[in-house]
């Protein structure tokens, strides 16, 4: 492909992902992968470099950007030279007309400034980058020094067990540590969440917004694949893509369980006041992943915002319910916005005022109204607010 066919390729792509950005379609990797799965003739040098044209492009225009060719000139205003490539050539973008107006640069939709005014400049800042690539050993089946070796420049995270930060990009879902269950892709952040349950051998947990179950096997690691765990969603999709993952890992202590949106409750009596730990891994706005998924900020709304609070209200009390006297109720978000994180930990502390919200030592973060907020910045992790509370005896 000619550099001006690959200028065009980025902006059909982006085209394709505000259009998705509006209507709740597909994130901006699985547009791109499809992209290219009907291009076979683009290389692995077109396919990289327009890639990074793609995200470039989104991470410059914090507001949803009128089309494509608006967030690729936004790229031009910073670097006029790709301008030259604007030439009318076959397959290449059109030239810039005089009165075409690029996306204004920024880092987040103007709405969502005033909420996220307790971050920083280097905050907000950090939240542009990319984010690195960690993995989680699986203690289960191997030791942690041992697989940093098969991957140079690899460290081990300092505030987890069995993280794993990659030095360079690796294709590790065809990697063979990862094809035999010894390595699951999982960020910093993730893993220390599961840290925060301190679920044990014997324990009985219900992660109840289990998604694919990334956390559900970091906690049967920690628990020496010995108790139970109650995998619980709503997306039947999402969940039976634990089964797989649960067999290659070793893990046999997961029984999934699907829920009905709205009645969650309806399908766990048989676990009121029985778990040890309960994990609510809540639905939410993603602020804490922009530098993975930078077009989320172009989706949220604070319309959808409302909504996602008043679930994770919802999901809280009914998690709490599940909880035995003496038990854990962990909520977790991946989100760095208040009303998500602390404000729903008032809020649930006003309802249950006999609940005792535990310290969360070790697992990093700053101080965000008794739970922890990790940031990019501070701990090189996503964005997640995380709060352990006690019920009492």
């Amino acid at each position: 492909m000619t550099p001006a066919a690959r200028i065009q390729a980025a902006i059909d792509i982006i085209d394709q992902v505000v259009a998705a950005a509006r209507d709740n379609g597909p994130a901006a990797d699985a547009l791109i992968q499809r992209y290219f799965r009907d291009r076979r003739y683009a290389g692995s040098k077109d396919r990289r470099a327009i890639r990074d044209l793609v995200y470039a492009a989104i991470r410059r225009a914090g507001e949803r950007p009128a089309s494509g060719r608006a967030a690729v000139l936004g790229l031009v205003e910073d670097d006029p030279a790709l301008g030259a490539l604007f030439d009318g050539s076959p397959h290449g973008p059109a030239p810039i007309a005089e009165d075409e107006a690029p996306a204004p640069a920024g880092l987040l939709p103007h709405w969502l400034a005033s909420r996220l005014s307790h971050l920083s400049a280097a905050d907000l800042d950090a939240m542009r980058g990319r984010a690195p690539l960690d993995l989680r050993v699986n203690l289960l089946k191997a030791d942690r020094a041992a697989v940093i070796a098969d991957f140079p420049g690899a460290l081990p995270l300092p505030l987890t067990d069995a993280g794993v930060r990659l030095g360079e990009a690796v294709a590790v879902e065809r990697h063979l540590l990862f094809q035999n269950g010894i390595i699951e892709i999982q960020d910093d952040g993730s893993q220390r969440i599961a840290q925060a349950c301190a679920a044990g051998p014997g324990d009985l947990v219900v992660d109840l917004c289990a998604g694919a179950g990334g956390k559900a096997l970091a906690l049967a690691a920690a628990m020496a694949n010995k108790g139970r765990i109650i995998a619980c969603d709503t997306d039947r999709a999402r969940l039976a893509r634990l089964a797989p993952r649960a067999e290659r890992a070793g893990v046999s202590i997961i029984a999934e369980r699907l829920l009905d949106g709205g009645r969650e409750g309806q399908a766990v009596p048989d676990l009121v006041g029985q778990a040890d730990v309960v994990l609510v891994d809540a639905p939410c706005s993603g602020t804490g992943t922009w530098r993975r998924n930078p077009e989320a900020r172009w989706r949220l709304t604070a319309e959808r915002l409302e909504r996602l609070t008043a679930l994770q209200a919802r999901l809280m009390t009914l998690g709490a319910s599940l909880v035995k006297p003496g038990g854990r109720l962990v909520y977790a978000v991946c989100s760095l916005l208040k009303e998500e994180g602390e404000m729903q930990l008032v809020r649930f502390q006003a309802e249950h005022p006999d609940w005792h919200v535990r310290p969360l030592a070790g697992i990093g973060g700053r101080d965000a109204g008794g739970g922890r907020l990790l940031t990019p910045l501070d701990d090189g992790t996503d964005g997640f607010f995380v709060a352990s509370i006690e019920r009492p005896c």
